[in-house]
C-alpha cells in the first residue's frame, strides 16, 4: 500500500468523516471530535495533527504529535495513535510514527515519548523497532475524582 503522511492544515468534513471511522477503533470511551474541536487541534501551536492516507487517498491513520517546552528542554509527546482496521499491518502506524519523529527532529525535540498499552503487542513491536526504549517509569492518571 502506498501511503502519504501529511499535517492536517483544516478541519474538513472528509478530516470530521474520518475520526467519526477512527476514534472508536482507538477508544470505546471517547466520542469522535467534532469539527471545532478538530479546528482546535489543527490550529494549537502546541499539536500537529498527522494524517496518513492510502493509494486511493482515503485517510487510514493518525497521530497526534504534541511538542511543548520545559525548563529542561523542547519536548515531544506522540498520542492517540489509529490505524484503520482494513489498514493494520500494512506500515501506516510505522509511517506516521517516522513523520512524527522527524517533525520533532526538525523543531529541536530533546526527545520523543509514548505510551502504549502491553496488550498491543503489534504496536510494541513497532515502536520498539523504530527505536524507542522502555523507560524507568510509573505513569500516573489522575482524573478529577479525590
Amino acid at each position: 500500500m502506498s501511503i502519504t503522511v501529511a499535517i492536517a492544515d483544516e478541519a474538513t468534513d472528509e478530516l470530521v468523516a474520518a475520526f467519526a471511522r477512527l476514534t472508536p477503533q482507538l477508544s470505546s470511551s471517547s466520542l469522535p471530535p467534532d469539527r471545532e474541536q478538530l479546528g482546535e487541534i489543527v490550529a494549537s501551536p502546541a499539536t500537529s495533527l498527522l494524517i496518513a492516507r492510502g493509494g486511493d487517498g482515503k485517510i487510514v491513520g493518525s497521530l497526534t504529535l504534541v511538542l511543548f517546552r520545559i525548563p529542561t528542554g523542547l519536548r515531544a509527546w506522540i498520542e492517540d495513535v489509529v490505524v484503520d482496521a482494513e489498514a493494520r499491518g500494512m506500515g501506516v502506524g510505522e509511517a506516521l510514527n517516522r513523520y512524527a519523529i522527524e517533525v520533532a527532529a526538525e523543531h529541536g525535540a530533546r526527545s520523543v515519548d509514548l505510551t502504549s498499552r502491553p496488550s498491543r503487542e503489534a504496536a510494541n513491536r513497532l515502536y520498539q523497532r523504530l527505536g524507542f526504549e522502555p523507560r524507568e517509569t510509573n505513569v500516573y492518571r489522575f482524573s478529577g475524582e479525590a
